[in-house]
């Protein structure tokens, strides 16, 4: 990132990444600021967006080893959803929280941490609210009375909801009851329809009853809510959704009926989205190469690794961004370096210019080797400890105290409680690793 460039980014979205950064996390916003080696993928992903917010749908599978940036990738790519007044919801599957074969659950995730441009999780009532109002303005335009307006508003829910209807009516039956609840000035009953209406379990029988819905959603239903959702969504102005299913390889490690199934529903989900049934939807999913390509993830299913297959043999420059799958090349030294002199130029448009002074480009070299050496020469594996010993050991230290000297008064120490278990299994052995610069 250019220096004019760093100083034309605002304090806000500036102290968003580096906080982020400095506690070793991936930032949920700002990410264009810090997006090193994406370029050759956004021509083609901004035509999917494109694509969808038309009605069409894509399903993509991204693969990176650990390190390569995989959840940065997918919230980068949510931003530019969002511009488009996308909704989006990033979920992790795990066996125990949400497992991908209880399809009722992962939609139950969706709507809890769906966002949008405007809203943080959850968006679904703000979403919802938007709809009904979206459906009076459209009544009224239509030339309702305001006595008349109740009616017409069921008739315009109906009409847009008939397709659903036909997969899942009590979808349909519960925002009913929603708007009954909130025009009856039932503030809770309302809430306990629309968490219902979520996916939650375990909602109370007096607000199901008041709703005229029974049970709670299963497998199957999913799909129908989902369709409805994002009807609801294109209505109240959102053209498309965007669903990153992030960890899918943690599949590897459940039991073999468990992995079995939801590789079925995998399968199933990709096979709804190709069908047309979900217009508006853009769904990705993130796995390394070992789910992909081994014999307990993708492949331990023929019809749903044909599905993916893609071909990786030819050089990396050449890979097809418009492929089924996308494959994160992952950081070299040398990118990992000019990812650091990025950060340091975004920190220093906020700071004295007696930070870049000291933290030249020769010293945000050095301690990228020196992590990178101290995670058995992983250049690709580094990127989160480099940028927080970056931000919160070096940059912070020289920006407060103004005798400080990284290459004189900072060594390098990697303790093991800081590392992620991937980390920690490259790191030179379990005890602190102590690296001069």
């Amino acid at each position: 990132m250019s220096s004019t460039r760093s100083a034309q980014v605002s304090a806000a979205r500036r102290r968003t990444v580096i906080d982020a950064l400095r506690r070793g996390a991936v930032p949920e916003s700002g990410l264009d600021l810090l997006a090193t080696g994406l370029g050759r993928f956004e021509a083609a992903l901004d035509a999917e967006l494109d694509a969808v917010a038309t009605g069409g749908a894509v399903f993509k599978a991204v693969r990176g080893e650990y390190g390569s940036g995989k959840t940065f990738f997918s919230r980068w790519l949510g931003e530019r959803a969002r511009r488009r007044n996308f909704a989006v919801a990033e979920i992790q599957i795990s066996e125990t929280e949400t497992p991908l074969h209880k399809l009722e659950t992962v939609y139950r995730r969706l709507t809890e941490r769906l966002t949008t441009a405007s809203f943080p999780p959850s968006a679904l009532r703000p979403v919802v609210d938007a709809w009904f109002y979206a459906l009076e303005e459209d009544a009224l335009a239509d030339g309702a009375g305001e006595d008349e307006l109740p009616g017409e508003v069921e008739k315009l829910l109906a009409a847009r909801l008939a397709e659903v209807s036909r997969q899942a009516p009590a979808f349909a039956t519960a925002l009913r009851g929603y708007r009954a609840a909130l025009l009856g000035g039932d503030d809770t009953t309302a809430a306990a329809v629309l968490a219902w209406l979520g996916g939650q379990p375990h909602v109370a029988a007096t607000a199901r009853r008041f709703a005229g819905v029974r049970g709670d959603l299963d497998h199957f239903g999913a799909f129908g809510f989902l369709q409805g959702l994002l009807t609801v969504l294109r209505d109240s102005g959102h053209p498309g959704l965007l669903v990153v299913l992030d960890e899918v390889e943690t599949l590897q490690r459940v039991r073999s009926d468990a992995r079995d199934k939801a590789l079925n529903a995998l399968r199933q989900l990709i096979d709804e989205v190709h069908s047309g049934r979900f217009p508006g939807l853009y769904l990705v999913i993130t796995g390394t190469p070992a789910f992909y390509d081994g014999q307990q993830g993708v492949q331990r299913l023929a019809p749903l690794a044909q599905r993916l297959a893609t071909d990786f043999t030819t050089d990396p420059r050449f890979d097809n961004p418009r492929a089924v799958q996308l494959r994160l090349p992952g950081f070299t030294q040398e990118s990992l370096v000019d990812l650091g002199l990025t950060i340091r130029d975004l920190y220093t448009a906020g700071a004295s210019e007696r930070v870049k002074a000291v933290a030249d480009d020769a010293y945000v070299a050095d301690l990228a080797r020196a992590v990178g050496g101290a995670l058995g020469g992983r250049a690709g594996v580094a990127p989160r400890l480099f940028l927080k010993k970056l931000v919160g050991d070096v940059l912070d230290r020289i920006d407060q105290f103004e005798d400080f000297d990284p290459r004189r008064h900072y060594r390098l120490t990697l303790a093991s409680d800081e590392l992620t278990e991937t980390e920690r299994n490259l790191a030179a052995s379990a005890d602190d690793v102590d690296l001069d610069l």
